[in-house]
């Protein structure tokens, strides 16, 4: 029986294996999740209906637009060299619509589906709740407690520098300090766009009176170009650590014994279930609505009192586990799903491409740099001062000024530590949180 089975599967192993034919083969060219066929099926119908003027001028209609245009941007912007490496989805979805925009190669149906989709369904401050919602109750407690004790001094102390630094080569380019601290300084530390900018403009916008939108472009070239310093930086830090191998962990940050131990799953790991899901899109717009309704009476912005609130019903245990889980799970998909089309609806209604040309220029640049370059050196040396391994420090602090959890990956990624993700976690969520409430409550002081 034993031979007869082994030459049974010695035969099937002597088979040649069919080769896939062309059309196998080109189905498994994916855009994004969709196969390469089916995706120019459906960019076809969107066009041609938009050519007719039959494209519906409401979300059905919006969402097909930036969802066609997000998900190849989103994908050619993870599989270009070096540019998948700074956060190229973010910047291909902003920039390319941008210059369509600019160039009028979008048809007027198209951009009215996409403005009654980001300005009358409001759908930017839709996702903003849900990504504060989620992001936060979906955090490991734990993690939220003591990560933020372990990494409160290098943070406070990394957030500090950068503020004084990029302040003083503000002023050495000629730039006014009130425009430099809130429209370049603080959105590279804000948390990213999601967590951030969108939060900030929101908070802007109730304290001096302009649309939310207005202030988006002024603080997305900032968080862009921040990113990337950071990137170069993580990069630098992982080779002065393979050069000088005492300086490093290696991915544990604190030089003890049994490490840091906090490289446990730092999310909720447990099977989707779409009802929670469900509960958690109520979660989220009631945490926006309290935040609305708060500022009446207390007059701190409303995005504000949201990552409040999210922030104390977590660390305070008053939500349900089950609650918890479906606003994570619902943040995730949203993140996951809609990060990229968002974008493309922000370049093509909020990013006019001269306004931000005129904003980068190599003084702009320098500025953004010298914020990234303060922050992860400040991290290295106050890391080296507190017994901490130094290189694994300050690429943890730099990540206060990436593009939030896609700015995380891109940079543990270029230095090779994801094993420090809860970590940064800690720096880009309640850092950029942290940096978010005190800068509206700073702009309303000073307006």
């Amino acid at each position: 029986m034993g031979t007869a089975r082994k030459l049974e599967t010695f035969s099937e192993y002597q088979q040649p294996k069919k080769s896939k034919g062309l059309w196998a083969k080109i189905n498994d060219v994916k855009v994004g999740v969709l196969p390469l066929p089916l995706y120019v099926v459906l960019a076809l119908i969107v066009y041609g209906a938009s050519v007719y003027n039959q494209l519906p001028p409401d979300m059905i209609g919006g969402f097909a637009v930036i969802m066609v245009m997000g998900i190849l941007l989103g994908d050619l912007g993870m599989k270009i060299p070096i540019l998948k490496d700074i956060g190229g989805p973010a910047i291909l979805a902003l920039l390319v619509p941008s210059i369509l925009v600019f160039y009028n190669l979008i048809n007027p149906a198209s951009m009215e589906a996409v403005t009654t989709l980001m300005k009358t369904s409001n759908f930017l401050y839709f996702y903003i709740s849900v990504l504060v919602a989620g992001s936060t109750l979906g955090m490991n407690r734990k993690v939220l407690i003591q990560g933020f004790t372990r990494m409160f001094i290098p943070l406070v102390v990394g957030t500090l520098a950068s503020v004084g630094v990029g302040l003083l080569v503000g002023l050495l380019f000629g730039y006014e300090m009130k425009h430099t601290f809130f429209y370049i300084i603080v959105p590279i530390i804000g948390g990213g766009i999601g967590e951030g900018i969108l939060p900030l403009s929101l908070g802007y916008s109730q304290i001096l009176g302009d649309s939310a939108e207005s202030f988006v472009s002024q603080m997305i070239p900032a968080a862009v170009i921040g990113n990337i310093v950071a990137v170069i930086c993580a990069g630098m830090m992982k080779r002065l650590g393979e050069s000088k191998p005492e300086l490093t962990g290696n991915g544990v940050l604190v030089k003890t014994a049994g490490g840091d131990k906090m490289n446990e799953e730092t999310n909720i790991d447990k099977p989707v279930d779409f009802s929670l899901m469900g509960a958690g899109v109520l979660i989220a717009c009631s945490f926006f609505i309290f935040g609305s309704l708060a500022h009446k009476f207390l007059g701190i912005p409303g995005p504000v009192l949201m990552i409040v609130a999210a922030t104390l019903v977590k660390s305070l245990q008053l939500m349900p586990k089950k609650m918890e889980q479906g606003s994570y799970h619902l943040y995730k998909f949203i993140s996951s799903s809609l990060t990229w089309p968002l974008m493309v609806g922000l370049g093509i209604l909020f990013i006019p491409l001269d306004d931000v040309v005129k904003i980068i220029t190599p003084a702009y640049i320098v500025i953004c740099a010298s914020v990234v370059i303060a922050m992860v050196g400040t991290g290295y040396f106050v890391g080296k001062l507190l017994k901490m391994y130094p290189v694994d420090a300050a690429i943890v602090t730099g990540c206060h000024s990436g593009l939030g959890g896609t700015g995380d990956v891109a940079i543990l990624s270029a230095s090779n530590r994801m094993s420090l993700m809860p970590f940064a976690q800690v720096a880009t969520r309640l850092g950029g949180a942290s940096t978010v409430i005190i800068a509206t409550l700073l702009m309303k002081a000073f307006s």
